[in-house]
């Protein structure tokens, strides 16, 4: 028990190896208008999108559409990156609904006990680096900072627009005759710059409209997130 004390009061006396509570977890849920078996993890989204220590985005795919409704909200690239999780796991297979935890952990989407157990486990991680983001007009600031634990390598840093609601009805295909509404709905997932993770780095980003963004850094592959903030 002393041990522990005395890790957690190291921890909080530097900012650059706070612990994760001070950074939120991303939750990327992998979805789609088009599958009958995702309501339940949309709604499990809605729930996530209300907490500050979580940052949940909903990718809407592309897959599904064959089947009788296009999913308006779907992106050709939400598709890609999945597929590029399932490569870098090992997975033969992409589905829906499937969440993603700070870019390591899947988990079947509507299985909300083991996402949030996912996101508490990840919350009590220490940070290696540390990440902050503001907005002044159209213009984005970023800066990283390395910390204690941080590694050289090959990191993307990321910036995404999201829309905090919006609605479908949907006319065709399994869910035919639903009127849903979709939390975090990403709109747009850019790489903005990349870092080395070895010394501090200050990025200019301008952006348009009044969209929420967030920034990630996430280990070339994709791999781990290592970092994330809300741009205030």
């Amino acid at each position: 028990m002393k041990a522990l004390t005395l890790c957690l009061a190291l921890a909080a006396s530097a900012l650059t190896i706070a612990a994760r509570a001070e950074g939120p977890v991303v939750v990327e849920l992998y979805t789609s208008q088009g599958c009958s078996s995702c309501p339940p993890a949309d709604a499990i989204m809605h729930r996530l999108a209300r907490r500050d220590d979580v940052i949940g985005l909903a990718l809407h795919v592309d897959y599904w559409d064959y089947i009788g409704w296009v999913d308006d909200f779907a992106d050709p690239a939400h598709t890609l990156r999945q597929q590029a999780y399932a490569r870098v796991g090992g997975r033969s297979m992409i589905y829906t609904p499937q969440m993603i935890v700070q870019g390591v952990e899947d988990v079947v989407g509507a299985r909300e006990d083991q996402v949030l157990a996912l996101i508490e486990a990840h919350k009590a991680r220490p940070a290696p680096m540390g990440l902050a983001a503001s907005r002044v007009g159209d213009d984005i600031t970023i800066t990283l900072t390395p910390g204690a634990g941080a590694q050289a390598g090959f990191y993307a840093v990321q910036l995404v627009r999201y829309t905090p609601l919006r609605h479908a009805s949907i006319q065709r295909g399994e869910l035919a005759g639903h009127e849903l509404d979709y939390a975090n709905v990403v709109d747009s997932w850019q790489v903005v710059g990349q870092w080395d993770g070895q010394s501090e780095k200050r990025l200019s980003v301008t952006t348009e409209g009044e969209l929420p963004a967030v920034v990630l850094v996430q280990q070339a592959g994709p791999g781990p997130i290592l970092a994330a903030a809300r741009v205030e």
